[in-house]
């Protein structure tokens, strides 16, 4: 697979994405998957490489979405995607049109993003399954309890410098 080129984007390493989908496990069958700051899509391909059903990835960075659409014509998981050249933040605070099993949240860092989705996603269960789950892949450093109305922390993993917080409703 493909990356951007730079420090644009955040990739995932392979022991944490392996955590994450051992985590979820066979529920991802089936299921669909917002990824908010898609990067490479690494996330979002490994999902649709495990059985998810559909997988809608955005980011606002061009470089990213071109690779990002490179990466799933060589994993010829092209149509089972939906990838979306956009600001998250903007994205996220507009009715959705779909509800997700999975919300993941993986923004550059250090820079609070992850609290400004979340809280918009605490205001808006819309893009949220009754039973679905909002992953927030974070540096440590940055983990503070949010008050949030809606979403309950449920489980939390640290993996060297990441730190993987569930949310589920509440």
């Amino acid at each position: 697979m493909r990356s951007v080129p730079g420090t644009s984007t955040r990739p995932v390493t392979d022991r944490v994405k392996e955590a994450l989908f051992n985590i979820i496990g066979a529920d991802i069958l089936d299921s669909s998957m917002l990824d908010l700051f898609a990067g490479t899509g690494s996330i979002g391909i490994e999902a649709l490489s495990r059985g998810a059903r559909f997988v809608r990835m955005l980011d606002i960075n061009k470089t990213a979405i071109n690779i990002l659409h490179q990466n799933l014509e060589k994993t010829g998981l092209t149509e089972r995607a939906d990838v979306v050249h956009v600001n998250s933040i903007q994205y996220i605070n507009r009715p959705a049109n779909l509800p997700f099993d999975y919300i993941y949240i993986a923004p550059p860092q250090y820079q609070g993003t992850w609290q400004i989705i979340l809280n918009a996603l605490d205001d808006n269960l819309t893009w949220l399954s009754n039973d679905g789950w909002v992953i927030a892949q974070i540096h440590p450093i940055e983990y503070m309890e949010l008050d949030l109305k809606n979403l309950t922390r449920i489980d939390e993993r640290v993996y060297g410098s990441t730190q993987l917080v569930f949310y589920a409703r509440s």
